[in-house]
């Protein structure tokens, strides 16, 4: 109905007219503005802990403390960093001045760029919203948030509490599905924020054209896993289970497939059965740690690549409770579904390899992936998987641990995103890093003027 849509742009174009008064009032350039908002969102983690942990819950069957450590607790750590950092990342920062430029002074100062559009995913629908809105705010702009409409009661939880603990004109929450989502998109802002699938990042990118609009796109993709001779297979089966298991499987940088050595590829698949077991149970439905499906429709997709492979773990699932088990799958073949699409669920390919440079090929000849993940104990096999791969980021013997350190900026490369954020990065992401050269009156240098002469020319060649 015509009625529909005409709220739809209305609210989204009230939320970013309010962004906009709001950045151009000029208070958020201000440094303790910028703290207080990022007090605000540790506050809003500290205080409501229970109620975030329940939404979790009730949108992705969420473990208590699994929803606590990667949605509140790292974001809460995340945050505190920048708070800590952020007057010192504010500073100009001195450049060298050339003989051609003398005498004056050059410098690069960090300028917000002001009303950022930042749309989220539904997996960790508290992270992934509070920590880009940190980065925004770090860098003194404001920001409209779209939060995924697949996690309903986090949706309505941060539209309901952001107000109430970060100025109100300088995070507006729009809730709805792909009409608003579309809305949103067709206006104009200052940088696009968007994590989701590599798919949609593409519809994101050619929005933001028509207003040549800068984009940070947190995608995904299929993050390879590579288990040589040499590796301590005990804790490479741990770690590999714990990463590829967490929240069912839907986390971007989860490890999607492996290639196992073949002369250990059997002892691994029996360190990852043991480690399911250890830490779900024999019957992982009625562990209170292990998550569920976001939806029936995902499920659905899931349990359709079952086929591809051999299953020796796992493959029960249950509509009614939106449940997969932790599943191995093994020998699909490389041009199945399994293997070429992002599973983004708890299943987990494992292949096996006897040369390394097959391997290598194999991840070259494929889109880029946000992560990377080799457990080795071979320095040599180690250095040449990482300087002969290109990832959005490397983890050595172990799993998704490299997204919680804040100084290395997460972002991919390729198909798997553009753009960094956490720590400085973020702050660097959202903020204009003007170039300025301050120069005085006196002394005027006529030799830069015509009439040119060759006496000038020697001059210019020798000194510019």
């Amino acid at each position: 109905m015509s009625w529909i849509g005409d709220f739809v742009s209305e609210t989204v174009v009230k939320a970013l007219s309010t962004a906009r008064k709001t950045f151009e009032s000029g208070r958020t350039r201000d440094a303790s503005w910028r703290e207080k908002q990022l007090d605000g969102l540790i506050r809003l983690l500290e205080e409501n802990d229970e109620r975030l942990i329940a939404a979790l819950d009730a949108d992705l069957g969420k473990p208590r403390a699994e929803g606590w450590t990667t949605d509140l607790g790292t974001t809460a750590t995340e945050i505190s960093y920048i708070r800590k950092n952020i007057r010192k990342w504010m500073k100009s920062r001195k450049v060298r001045v050339p003989m051609v430029a003398q005498p004056g002074r050059g410098f690069i100062k960090p300028e917000p760029l002001g009303v950022i559009l930042v749309i989220t995913p539904w997996n960790y629908p508290i992270s992934l919203l509070l920590n880009p809105l940190a980065a925004v705010f770090a860098a003194g702009n404001t920001a409209v948030c779209k939060p995924s409409e697949l996690a309903p009661e986090c949706s309505k939880l941060m539209a309901e509490l952001l107000p109430q603990y970060v100025d109100p004109g300088a995070a507006l929450v729009v809730e709805g599905d792909v009409e608003v989502a579309t809305e949103l998109l067709e206006q104009k802002w200052d940088h696009i924020f968007f994590t989701g699938s590599t798919n949609v990042g593409q519809i994101v990118m050619q929005a933001a054209a028509n207003h040549l609009t800068p984009v940070t796109l947190e995608l995904g993709g299929k993050s390879p896993t590579i288990v040589d001779e040499s590796a301590d297979l005990t804790a490479a089966a741990n770690r590999i289970a714990w990463g590829k298991f967490l929240n069912a499987g839907q986390t971007c940088i989860a490890p999607d497939y492996v290639f196992a050595h073949e002369n250990i590829r059997e002892e691994l698949i029996d360190g990852i059965k043991q480690a399911v077991s250890g830490f779900y149970g024999s019957d992982p439905q009625a562990s209170p740690d292990y998550a569920r499906i976001v939806s029936e429709r995902h499920l659905n997709r899931l349990t359709g690549l079952l086929d591809d492979g051999t299953v020796v773990l796992g493959g029960n699932h249950d509509a009614s409770d939106r449940y997969l088990e932790p599943t191995i799958l093994v020998d699909p073949s490389e041009d199945s579904a399994v293997m070429s699409d992002e599973i983004f669920g708890p299943i987990l390919p494992i292949l096996s390899f006897m040369d390394l440079e097959e391997v290598i090929g194999f991840v070259n000849a494929r889109p880029k992936p946000l992560a990377l993940y080799i457990f080795s104990n071979t320095k040599k096999v180690v250095d040449e998987v990482i300087s002969q791969t290109s990832s959005g980021g490397v983890c050595v013997n172990h799993s998704l641990l490299h997204y919680g350190v804040s100084d290395l900026g997460f972002g991919g490369v390729g198909d798997s995103g553009t753009g960094r954020y956490h720590g400085k990065s973020g702050f660097d992401q959202f903020s204009n890093m003007k170039s300025v050269l301050k120069k005085s009156s006196k002394p005027e240098l006529t030799l830069l003027y015509p009439p040119y002469t060759d006496k000038k020319e020697k001059i210019f060649r020798k000194f510019v």
